[in-house]
């Protein structure tokens, strides 16, 4: 077919305004197509992987996105200084901001999203839904908060710009309501500069369902299926799928016609995402349009086999889509988001050093692996520090497969098998939430999180104490393979000194602290001469082979490999141990022979537990207050997320040591209150 070009312009080169795994991401489409890639990068990022593998690279000095990737002045500088002819802003910082979209234009380049009006239109979540009531697309009501009654709740406090789960709140005592207002306003300020929030009723078991739209400037509005995006924590994504669950093609007709009025009400052109919430009833309501490229957009593209980037190109350029319908829809496809994260202690994210990320993919940013089954979209490497400036996602894993059960199993057996050496992840949290019944079952609501968590995060699905056992199995090989290795160390020295010693065979242990849970093992080994180890205190278990990075041990007569890696990166410098292996995989921290004396930290101090910035203190906090146990005393904000500190018992505040926009590092004294 024959392509119409608006702008008259061919794309040369694109800079994406953004980092990490969504500008490898559209990285990879343009080199497929043969056009050229720039980069940007805050000092941070001057060594990141996709600084590396762009054609070109401008930094942008500073290390928090506020004087880096938030700056839009500072972009439009550096494509213009490296020769780009268009921005890709990706998505996130300034992805939906009409404002850098102007400037983008008005620099002469060309701008690979929506018009900045219908950025606009949808920027205010208020606007947008009285945009969309108008449009005959279904809405919830707002609730002015002075109207408010006990008939109401639940209630929703929502930032009326923005997104990404800030500045929410969900409200189920009326008394409540004004001090959750209050504190939806500060994070919606810190977040996107806008302290406007709105109140509307709280669909409790509701599932979150969203369109893709692609629209060309020639009047063509494609609706690309359903996403099933319910499973979220602190409302923001965790698992997607697509086409959402669905007993019949009702819902999703529905949902798809509503998106295209939605598209066409703003005059919508490039990619877009039309949210809905669909109550338990069937009732589905607009949530917003996100006017911009999702980060769960694979699912779509390997279930249509399109390329949505590439898309985006040609209709930057003033082509046309391609016909006048969508491809037919194929098979099912399943996303998780990997994040360095500990989901059994408040979602706290986690930093340091990545050493190994290896998941057995068939491809990597692939549009369409419907033919070979796995996916991998990431924007790290081995090696890469993950810090507290920017979000904690290591990677999208997506699973394509002819069925639903097929995908989540192949996704789950794909990251069961995945080497994860650094930070804590929530990969053991993905592996049972896609085997857990109700999402086999397809029984999917946004608050699946708040209820199952803890039997999620309680062991690795054999129950605790075969849980126990396996983790204590897996200490076992780690020190049998820190014995190998010091085995073969003393056997070079003594070869090369000439030295030999009789040593007699004693009984030897070690020490490791599991992590994240903290539990710490002890296991006892018998060295045996001529032979492998014998393992004491483990009954059923005997050692077949032990090497310095692989061991092999018969465990209830069933032979099993152990995989160990150790990095001297732990805390206080010691040693942290990975070990892999089909019992699942653990991460231990060596811990001397004998306990050492316990830091001398004041009592009731509390820690800071993740590198962050304190964003608020609570409202008429002052030393010397009376406080109770659990009352939030300040907030940090580490990785796009506000983490509560509170008070760990009743008592009285002695010391508060920080202050609003202060930084801190793990381990800094935050306040301390006293009995």
């Amino acid at each position: 077919m024959a392509e119409a070009h608006v702008h008259g312009r061919t794309i040369g080169s694109v800079l994406v305004a953004n980092r990490g795994e969504v500008a490898r991401r559209v990285f990879h489409t343009c080199r497929r197509l043969g056009i050229a890639t720039v980069a940007v990068h805050s000092d941070t990022d001057a060594d990141a992987l996709h600084t590396r593998e762009a054609d070109a690279a401008v930094r942008l000095p500073g290390h928090t996105p506020a004087d880096t990737y938030l700056r839009g002045e500072s972009i439009v500088k550096a494509a213009l200084t490296a020769g780009a002819d268009a921005v890709h802003p990706g998505y996130g910082f300034l992805s939906e901001n009409a404002g850098f979209a102007r400037l983008v234009r008005d620099a002469g380049l060309l701008w690979i999203g929506p018009p900045p009006e219908a950025i606009e239109a949808m920027a205010s979540k208020i606007r947008a839904k009285e945009l969309m009531a108008e449009a005959g697309v279904p809405v919830l009501t707002p609730v002015p908060p002075e109207e408010a009654r006990e008939e109401h709740l639940p209630l929703l406090v929502k930032a009326a710009a923005g997104g990404g789960g800030r500045g929410m709140r969900i409200v189920r005592e009326p008394a409540a309501l004004d001090g959750e207002i209050r504190a939806a306003s500060a994070e919606a300020t810190a977040a996107f500069g806008d302290g406007e929030v709105f109140v509307e009723p709280y669909v409790e078991r509701g599932r979150h369902i969203e369109v893709q739209v692609l629209a060309d400037a020639h009047g063509t509005v494609w609706t690309l299926g359903t996403r099933d995006c319910s499973l979220q924590r602190r409302h923001q994504k965790v698992v997607e799928e697509a086409p959402a669950p669905s007993p019949d093609g009702a819902l999703d007709a529905e949902l798809r016609e509503a998106a295209e009025r939605a598209a066409r009400a703003v005059g919508y052109r490039g990619a877009g995402t039309v949210e809905f919430l669909v109550a338990d009833d069937g009732r589905a309501y607009f949530l917003e349009m996100n006017t911009r490229l999702q980060v769960e957009h694979p699912v779509t593209e390997c279930v249509y086999g399109i390329d949505l980037v590439a898309l985006q190109l040609r209709i930057a350029e003033g082509a046309a889509l391609p016909d006048a319908t969508p491809p037919a829809p194929r098979g099912h496809a399943v996303e998780a988001r990997l994040y360095a994260e500990d989901p059994a202690r408040g979602w706290r994210p986690r930093v340091g050093r990545l050493h190994r990320l290896s998941v057995p993919a068939d491809t990597a940013f692939e549009t369409a692996p419907a033919d070979r089954g796995v996916r991998l979209d990431s924007g790290v490497a081995d090696g890469d520090e993950i810090t507290a400036h920017y979000d904690p996602m290591l990677a999208k894993v997506v699973a394509w497969a002819p069925t639903r059960d097929e995908a989540l199993r192949r996704l789950a057996h794909t990251l069961e098998r995945a080497r994860i050496h650094g930070p804590a992840t929530n990969r053991d949290l993905l592996v049972r939430t896609l085997r857990h019944p109700d999402v086999v079952s397809g029984r999917l609501d946004t608050g699946f999180y708040d209820r199952r968590l803890p039997e999620l995060c309680d062991g690795h699905g054999d129950g605790r104490e075969e849980d126990d056992r396996h983790t204590r199995i897996a200490a076992l090989a780690a020190a049998l393979a820190d014995a190998a290795a010091r085995t073969a160390a003393a056997r070079t020295v003594s070869g090369r000194l000439g030295g030999w010693r009789n040593l007699p065979s004693t009984p030897q242990s070690k020490r490791y602290r599991a992590e994240p849970d903290g539990t710490e093992w002890e296991v006892r080994y018998r060295p045996v001469r001529g032979g492998p180890p014998r393992p004491e205190d483990l009954p059923g278990v005997r050692t077949l082979r032990a090497g310095a990075d692989r061991v092999e041990l018969e465990v209830d007569g069933v032979r099993r490999a152990f995989d160990v890696a150790a990095y001297g990166d732990g805390p206080d410098g010691r040693d942290r141990v990975f070990v892999d292996s089909s019992l699942g995989s653990r991460a231990f921290t060596v811990l001397p022979r004998f306990p050492e004396p316990e830091d001398r930290t004041e009592p009731g101090s509390l820690l800071a537990r993740t590198p962050g910035t304190v964003v608020r203190v609570a409202d008429g906090l002052a030393v010397g207050d009376t406080v109770t146990a659990g009352r939030p005393l300040l907030w940090l904000e580490a990785m796009k997320m506000e983490h509560p500190v509170t008070a760990p018992t009743d008592g009285v505040l002695r010391e508060l040591r920080v202050r609003t926009g202060q930084q801190v590092d793990v381990g800094t004294v935050l306040a301390v209150v006293a009995p």
